[in-house]
């Protein structure tokens, strides 16, 4: 149940600063759906892939983003940020934080430390468009803030001092901390006496990683007068010292310390602050270069065009569309721009002249939607992105799982990478990225295990090679991880594998490593167990016998409850995530990745015992309430009818999701954005197409308009996907028949030249489910031939020996006519 309060926060107009046209598309985006309920997202000021991004910091226990709208307190406003995520806050660094006036004009009466001057904002003043956001706190300072690439401009409105307390002149501090208050030692900061400026660097921890990293500020002010300025340690201050170098400190806190400016007089100080990771000098000349005359109004239009230009290659007709749908498609967009992050010239680990790309967080996530998005609607920026992850093979000696702040962050399942690289290749992506890299980077981490798989690369390889499957409790003596997620990890590596194999037979000349790819990527059937059946916390049984059991180095079986981790877990507070006692499928159940098999779907609902049973089991996963929308393994699940010739179930389920579960208000995500992959596969869901990264096929099902465009930036031709008897009640949601180009088109999907070559889909909608795409020639592809004669299902065996060979595969799409479609129920 909402609160008063976040319904009051729900009422706020988010109203953009700058002229709108009617027909603007920034008008339809809300950069504060997301800041509540755990979406983690940024709200504030950025460019697209913008390395500076300006917002509020919080007190929040969930302020990974730095502004949440919770009610919480302001710390500070800082101006690098992270979108979405989880893990630990990120970044939040060297935040400005304004006072309108000492109490007996004083500077050791001013409130310094986080925790001591941290002050509530006012509800009603929230503002947010893209380039721009505005608060007002409870001290009556006004803050508007915008921003340029490596740079943001705070434009601080001061109210009167208050002469009740003899308070005279506004101060400005500026603090060595950052979100996580990670800080260690040797914060530095330098403070000119006569032009005001101050400069300086600290070191700071990564949020979800290893490491740590150095960052660099220059901040210069535009004001009415300085009166002085020095800097701060603790609680007291002083205009006669200069610089300063803090410890960490103890107890794991770091000892408040800064600089702080106090001007002459009230009203608007504008304060600039470039960032590096480079050096001092960098930040300044960064903020020279990008903000030169400290004009607000400018910087700003240039994002709002920016923005405007990224968002420009979709467009959705509003005919008959409520406004809420089109917020959150276009703001579902929106936040698939904010990260990664652009951070090329501002690598100081490696010199080198290719795009560096951070704030992967995580490809794990990334993969599934955010970065098939991108390739939709800025390859060119995906094929820096691909570029940067070659490089960063080159330089550290393996493709990223994760990656943030110049460190290796945490893998959390197989190396996905390889799957972007793949998804990249089979798509045409060529500027600029060396392919040999490319494939001799995917397939070191096939091959090769690194000293720790933690980070990079994956574990357990002699066993995945010599068994088949990743062991619970395997006996790993060449790398260091986590030894948990034996059944995530060996569903993730049968995918990774697969990819592999697509590459190397798109790329040809490369047949034996098609083959022995291929033939891995079906080690997931090693973890199936056929007489495995799953029970409720009070004993109910569900009905379905056969699920993926954890599977021991001797290769027997031990249990996992298939519905741990799910949202009806019967343990509550059980680890699903990295910590050392978590369970062996990550983030999810094992009823969820039940039906990870992207490459093989055909095997699976052969394995599960047919379309109707597949049907059956993947219905009972959402209408028991097993799935979590909120994460990436759901994804699939929503769309996985189609290969078992149901795509009106598929229809259905994403008209029950949105915008049951992805909504406009502020606590309108079902769970951390992880990037902008939530918002993408909203973006997906409502233009009418699921990806399947990896692979060259999309899935097909109504849009949510009448009809969308979608212009690919680097052919300039315009796809199109139109519905004929469209709904606005969406009770027509189920397709009836379609055209391509003019002519009958009855396959479930279609490939990436849709989108390149400009296509025109035309579908005609009914309230009824349709035999549409329900043919066995209209399915997806699948490594394994369709057959869904009636078979006897196997009982009381104990699954395959891993140690059997298994026959080779081929993409064979089975012929036949419609199939037997069942109940669905």
């Amino acid at each position: 149940m909402k609160t008063a309060f976040q319904l009051l926060l729900v009422a706020l107009t988010v109203v953009p600063t700058s002229a709108q046209l009617g027909d603007d598309i920034l008008q339809y985006v809300n950069q504060l759906i997301g800041s509540l309920n755990g979406g983690n997202v940024f709200v504030g000021a950025t460019r697209p892939y913008g390395m500076a991004k300006a917002c509020p910091d919080t007190d929040s226990q969930l302020n990974q983003g730095g502004f949440v709208s919770d009610g919480s307190n302001v710390t500070g406003f800082s101006a690098m940020h992270d979108s979405g995520t989880g893990g630990s806050p990120s970044l939040g660094l060297f935040a400005f934080f304004p006072e309108p006036g000492c109490p007996q004009d004083d500077i050791n009466n001013c409130k310094f430390p986080k925790k001591a001057r941290k002050l509530k904002y006012r509800n009603d003043t929230v503002k947010a468009s893209p380039n721009f956001f505005s608060v007002q706190l409870e001290n009556g300072v006004t803050v508007d803030m915008t921003s340029a690439v490596h740079a943001s401009l705070f434009r601080f409105k001061f109210p009167q001092p208050d002469a009740s307390i003899n308070a005279r002149s506004p101060m400005l501090l500026l603090d060595l901390t950052d979100l996580q208050d990670s800080r260690g030692d040797n914060g530095t900061i330098r403070v000119d006496g006569s032009t005001g400026r101050m400069t300086g660097n600290a070191r700071f921890n990564a949020s979800f990683g290893q490491g740590s990293y150095v960052a660099y500020f220059c901040a210069d002010y535009r004001s009415g007068g300085i009166r002085d300025n020095g800097i701060f340690v603790n609680s007291r201050a002083s205009a006669d010292v200069k610089e300063l170098t803090i410890s960490k400190g103890i107890n794991g806190y770091p000892l408040p310390g800064g600089g702080f400016t106090r001007f002459t007089q009230s009203g608007e100080v504008l304060a600039r602050i470039g960032l590096s990771l480079i050096s001092e000098n960098q930040a300044c000349q960064s903020a020279e270069r990008e903000i030169p005359d400290f004009d607000f109004q400018t910087t700003q239009n240039q994002g709002v065009d920016e923005w405007r230009a990224k968002l420009s290659p979709i467009s959705a007709s509003t005919n008959g569309v409520s406004r809420d749908l089109l917020v959150n498609f276009y703001s579902g967009i929106y936040r698939t721009f904010v990260n990664p992050q652009d951070y090329t010239g501002e690598n100081p680990l490696w010199q080198s002249d290719e795009p560096y790309f951070d704030s992967f967080y995580c490809l794990w996530d990334q993969f599934r939607s955010q970065l098939p998005f991108l390739t939709l609607v800025d390859p060119s920026q995906v094929e820096r992105m691909i570029r940067s992850l070659i490089d960063t093979y080159r330089y550290v000696g393996w493709l990223p799982d994760c990656r943030m702040t110049l460190t290796k962050g945490y893998t959390q399942g197989g190396s996905n990478a390889d799957v972007v690289l793949t998804d990249g290749y089979l798509k045409g992506l060529t500027s600029g990225i060396n392919w040999d890299d490319g494939y001799k980077a995917i397939v070191k981490d096939a091959e090769e295990e690194p000293y720790d798989w933690c980070c990079q690369g994956r574990g357990g390889l002699d066993s995945w090679k010599r068994l088949g499957y990743i062991p619970v409790e395997d006996f790993d003596f060449k790398g260091f991880g986590t030894f948990t997620r034996s059944i995530s990890r060996t569903l993730e590596y049968s995918y990774n594998d697969f990819c592999i194999s697509e590459f190397a037979r798109a790329a040809g000349g490369r047949d034996i490593d098609v083959t022995k790819y291929r033939d891995r990527s079906g080690n997931w059937r090693n973890l199936f167990k056929n007489t495995q059946t799953s029970n409720f916390g009070n004993g109910s049984n569900t009905g379905f016998t056969g699920f993926y059991q954890p599977r021991y180095l001797n290769g027997t079986f031990g249990f996992q409850d298939p519905l741990a981790c799910s949202l009806v877990d019967p343990v509550q507070g059980r680890s699903c995530s990295l910590q050392v006692n978590s369970v062996e499928s990550y983030e999810s159940s094992i009823w969820e990745y039940m039906f990870y098999v992207p490459h093989d779907q055909a095997t699976l609902i052969s394995t599960l015992g047919g379309p109707t049973e597949y049907v059956r089991r993947l219905n009972y996963l959402h209408d028991q309430n097993i799935t979590y929308i909120g994460n990436e393994p759901s994804f699939l699940t929503v769309y996985q009818f189609h290969y078992a010739g149901r795509p009106a179930e598929s229809a259905r389920r994403v008209h029950y999701y949105i915008p049951r579960s992805f909504g406009i208000t502020y606590d309108g995500l079902p769970g951390n954005d992880d990037s902008g992959t939530l918002g993408a596969y909203v973006a997906f869901c409502m233009m009418g197409t699921l990806v399947m990264p990896g692979q060259n096929v999309y899935l097909i099902t109504p849009p949510f308009f009448e009809s969308v465009n979608i212009t690919n930036p680097t052919t300039n031709r315009t796809a199109t996907i139109r519905n004929i008897n469209f709904d606005p009640k969406y009770e027509a949601i189920y397709i009836q028949n379609a055209t391509l180009d003019g002519q009958p088109y009855t396959k479930n999907w279609l490939d990436h030249s849709f989108f390149t070559e400009g296509k025109e889909l035309v579908l005609t909608l009914g309230k009824t489910e349709s035999t549409w795409g329900t043919s066995v020639d209209d399915l997806p592809p699948s490594l394994g031939s369709y057959d869904f004669r009636p078979k006897a299902r196997k009982r009381g065996g104990s699954g395959g020996s891993p140690l059997q060979p298994r026959a080779p595969y081929g993409m064979d799409i089975g012929k036949g006519g419609v199939m037997d479609l069942g109940s669905g129920n």
